[in-house]
């Protein structure tokens, strides 16, 4: 099922050279959810090259399989300019990929799926309520972080994202003198309702 899913609009859309190449990408992929995505570190580990990389990552995309996450940059010369993260629509067909179907309890990357269920599902939301905003992650070259970002009318809304209901999570001062205009919210099992489906 996942295969017919995942493999079938795509083939239509546009005859794939190297049907194997892009199994080995979503796997590789698969395991990068919620870090930086390198199109060169890909292409290296799987003996291709960027353009190819960057070629079948848009094709999985205009499929819905994939989307990507720009860095935020703006104001600061030590932001991440040219990342991107890669998420997955649908954690199931990523579970699918890597072929683990483990129980919530016992995986290591829970902080991953929590993370690309929470930010896919967010923009489904958003398209399903035609609500138009320009959408990032943050990061400095010094390791501060913001896992989502949201700008609507001029304004920043930003997003830490923890499994754990009892983990703490404060806002960069970075990020605060940098974009004084902004919400900050932390997300977790408690409260995520009303970040997915607010009234």
């Amino acid at each position: 099922m996942a295969d017919s899913y995942l493999y079938k609009d795509l083939f239509r859309i546009e005859s794939i050279k190297k049907p194997d190449l892009i199994i080995k990408l979503l796997q590789l992929l698969s395991y990068q959810v919620g870090n930086e995505v390198s199109y060169n570190e890909l292409a290296q580990n799987l003996s291709s090259d960027p353009k190819t990389i960057e070629k079948y990552i848009g094709l999985l995309e205009k499929t819905f399989v994939l989307f990507r996450l720009q860095a935020l940059s703006r104001n600061l010369r030590n932001e991440v300019k040219k990342s991107r993260k890669i998420y997955f629509y649908d954690n199931g067909i990523r579970n699918a990929i890597i072929n683990n179907f483990n129980s919530v309890n016992t995986r290591q990357d829970i902080g991953a799926l929590w993370e690309n269920y929470i930010i896919s599902e967010r923009i489904k939301y958003g398209a399903y309520q035609r609500i138009h905003s320009n959408r990032f992650f943050w990061r400095t070259k010094q390791q501060q972080e913001i896992d989502y970002i949201e700008e609507r009318a001029g304004k920043m809304w930003a997003y830490e994202f923890k499994y754990n209901a009892l983990k703490k999570s404060n806002l960069s001062r970075t990020f605060i003198n940098a974009y004084p205009e902004h919400n900050f919210q932390v997300i977790n099992p408690d409260n995520y309702a009303e970040f997915l489906m607010p009234e």
